[in-house]
């Protein structure tokens, strides 16, 4: 029986072990999701304010002005911009995130996928894993951008999209990310990120009246890059706070999970030593009455 409770300790002491590891990695967690969430409410209103400027441009533009990021034309090769996390242990997160690259990809452009016209581009280490052990077409250049994470990273990833598309390497650019909602909640989402989407108007709606300064062509060939860099941007300050706050949940269950089993493992130990003590107590009675037999 004292092999079965050192066996039952050993477990209780490792248990113990991996708790303090979840709790200590919860309070780094909350730490950093407290800076990103500052971040990406603060990016948020400017940026929602300029892709509703641009998408008002792009809409009041009908043919006057060609506008390069907005041109639509037939579907032939794709481009997926992921992101996703540098490290695991944040529960489904970078799983669900890859998921729906995958359903986009079946859903939208299976003929694409089929010819060998489907890129992803992979922004964080287990989305750029994931896809390059399953055979899929990498750019392999921006899976790092959360070493060290910079606007000027951002911009970078966000030229070689505007620069495959303008080039007409690609025909379509979809960015899938997760918007933070709170420590608890993420919501998964794909959105179109070239061509540049126009606003829809209501029947009979008359076009904004922009007055523009410079002329129309200069101003958005210098604001459409700029905007959508921001849009990038943006949907990666999402992903970094959703991360910890996905971690940050996903420690705080271990844990409770962790007090759980001690406290199983803890009524087992008692079992155990109550039964070796009256296995002892039966010898000794047994060996007494023996003796005076």
């Amino acid at each position: 029986m004292s092999g079965a409770l050192k066996e039952v300790r050993n477990r209780i002491k490792s248990v113990q072990s991996t708790q303090q590891i979840t709790k200590a990695m919860k309070m780094v967690s909350a730490a950093k999701l407290r800076r990103a969430q500052d971040a990406i409410t603060q990016m948020r209103p400017y940026a929602h304010k300029l892709q509703e400027m641009l998408s008002n441009i792009v809409s009041n533009s009908d043919g006057d002005v060609k506008v390069a990021l907005a041109a639509e034309r037939p579907v032939e090769k794709v481009l997926i911009m992921l992101v996703t996390s540098d490290r695991g242990l944040c529960g489904g997160y970078n799983s669900n995130l890859i998921k729906l690259a995958k359903q986009v990809i079946k859903d939208k452009y299976p003929q694409q996928q089929a010819k060998g016209n489907v890129q992803v581009l992979p922004i964080g280490k287990k989305g750029y894993e994931h896809f390059t052990k399953n055979g899929f077409k990498v750019v392999d250049k921006y899976w790092d951008i959360f070493t060290g994470l910079s606007f000027d990273k951002v911009q970078a990833a966000a030229k070689y999209a505007m620069d495959a598309f303008a080039n007409k390497e690609v025909d379509a650019v979809e960015l899938i990310f997760s918007e933070f909602k709170n420590a608890a909640t993420q919501r998964f989402i794909a959105e179109p990120f070239l061509p540049v989407s126009k606003v829809e108007k209501a029947a009979g709606q008359k076009n904004a009246d922009f007055i523009f300064e410079p002329n129309k062509e200069v101003l958005i060939a210098e604001l459409m890059p700029k905007i959508l860099n921001t849009q990038l941007y943006k949907a990666i300050l999402d992903g970094n706070a959703s991360e910890h706050g996905a971690r940050m949940t996903a420690m705080d269950k271990a844990s409770e999970n962790a007090n759980e089993l001690l406290k199983s493992l803890k009524i087992s130990y008692n079992r155990a030593r109550q039964a070796a003590i009256t296995t002892e107590l039966t010898e000794i009675v047994s060996g007494a009455a023996a003796l005076n037999g």
